[in-house]
């Protein structure tokens, strides 16, 4: 994936975020946790794109 493409992402999950805590009326605990999941889906989405889990692949159930 080019890096470029992952800037991308980075940048409008950011300002996503931002736009989120800026302008939508919710309370906070709310907006903690909305937080806390786009930032650990981007984090995962990150390690999958640098193979990090790639050996995930390889386990059979």
């Amino acid at each position: 994936m080019p890096l470029l493409t992952v800037l991308i992402v980075l940048v409008v999950s950011g300002v996503l975020l931002w736009l989120i805590n800026r302008f939508i009326p919710i309370d906070r605990k709310i907006k903690y946790i909305l937080n806390v999941v786009i930032v650990i889906a981007v984090i995962i989405w990150l390690l999958n794109i640098f193979g990090v889990f790639q050996f995930l692949k390889d386990i059979q159930i």
